[in-house]
């Protein structure tokens, strides 16, 4: 198949119930917005993928399946092995309809209301809902402050570490020895680990994702992850995790099969990640290198504009978390209000992470797309601190 791939097309997702495109008014009160939100991309997936759906839709039956019969289970072996260099044991895999829903049983399993839940801030907001849903405390430490997270740790009610590596928001990468140094923490003080690592396959050239599976040894740990991140079909559903004890494995299998009567997953996703395992890499390889020069874009518009701000791309993803207290911006209030009633741009506010001043502009987008909305965040920050 053709590995020449076109992403400056715009495809137009309105009237497609996107959350994105048609669900902006939601959390900003306007329709009509040119969103940079939620974290999925404006791509089409892999056509590797696409024509693996277009297979299995033409045998026509779709009855239940099981995701421990066929290709699932050693495409993600092979996945592992050719994208990390890590080998798994396929027996320690397990299924979920989605990241967020691992997390949510691997903390019941894990926890006991009130108990402490450590994260790293700024938070992702989906960690946030989940722990705090589900009535525990969650516990916040700054990235790499390692003396705040082995005191968040040691506290006799800290029950959990979620990682998310890479981090979103930041796009921050994990090197082997922050996460050796975290593993060692959390065996000394008894905690156990949740390695959420979505955002692991859109890691950017010079720097190294390590898998959790790596560090874990015999710590009570999970790994959760799904393809559906990097190659675009997260409305598939789908994903699965790594348990390291056996015991922990079989749990999680009989709540999710008994207690949530989730034994049967989509067929379609299964498909579709056994296709962007076994053939969907080139493909990454180029919407990254694309989106590289959608980060490299805005980077450069906004040194130029702001040269105070010397902002860098993120390690990975296709998230900007950008800083703009260099650039004079303090409320983010005022910045959201321009944003959305002068330049009818939608950008996530720092304030849903827990970081006032900040804000996260997805560019897994076609090119135009993102010179529209970095101009309208430029002129925003300007309006901003022009009003100061």
């Amino acid at each position: 198949m053709s590995t020449s791939y076109d992403f400056d097309t715009v495809i137009d997702r309105r009237g497609t119930w996107s959350v994105q495109w048609d669900g902006v008014a939601d959390r900003f009160g306007v329709d009509g917005l040119l969103p940079f939100t939620i974290s999925d991309m404006d791509f089409e997936t892999a056509p590797e993928v696409l024509a693996a759906l277009r297979a299995r839709l033409h045998h026509g039956v779709f009855g239940y399946t099981d995701w421990r019969l066929g290709d699932f289970r050693p495409s993600v072996a092979h996945w592992f092995a050719t994208r990390y260099g890590a080998e798994i044991d396929t027996d320690r895999l397990v299924y979920g309809p989605s990241v967020l829903s691992q997390l949510s049983q691997l903390l019941q399993m894990w926890t006991a209301e009130g108990d402490g839940v450590v994260v790293h801030t700024p938070t992702y907001d989906g960690f946030r809902k989940a722990i705090t849903g589900l009535g525990r405390e969650l516990r916040g430490v700054g990235l790499g402050d390692t003396e705040a997270l082995e005191r968040e740790l040691a506290r006799p009610d800290s029950k959990v570490l979620v990682l998310c590596s890479p981090h979103n928001p930041s796009g921050r990468v994990w090197t082997e020895a922050e996460l050796t140094g975290m593993a060692s923490l959390a065996a000394r003080h008894g905690v156990a680990v949740i390695s959420d690592e979505i955002h692991a396959d859109f890691v950017h050239e010079g720097h190294v994702h390590v898998p959790w599976t790596r560090v874990g040894g015999d710590g009570r740990w999970a790994l959760i992850t799904s393809a559906s991140k990097a190659f675009n079909f997260p409305a598939l559903t789908g994903s699965y995790g790594i348990i390291g004890r056996a015991g922990d494995r079989a749990e999680f299998l009989r709540r999710m099969e008994t207690a949530e009567g989730l034994a049967s997953p989509a067929v379609l996703s299964l498909t579709a990640h056994i296709a962007a395992y076994r053939e969907g890499a080139p493909w990454l390889d180029a919407v990254r290198a694309y989106v590289t020069g959608n980060l490299a874009l805005v980077a450069e518009r906004l040194n130029a504009a702001f040269p105070d701000l010397e902002w860098e791309p993120p390690q990975a993803g296709y998230l900007a978390w950008i800083d703009l207290r260099r650039a004079g911006v303090e409320d983010d209030e005022a910045l959201q209000r321009v944003l959305v009633e002068r330049e009818r741009v939608a950008v996530m506010p720092g304030s849903v992470y827990g970081a006032e001043g900040f804000v996260r502009l997805n560019v897994g987008c076609a090119r135009s797309k993102v010179e529209a909305g970095v101009e309208a965040l430029i002129r925003g920050v300007e309006a901003v601190r022009g009003a100061a």
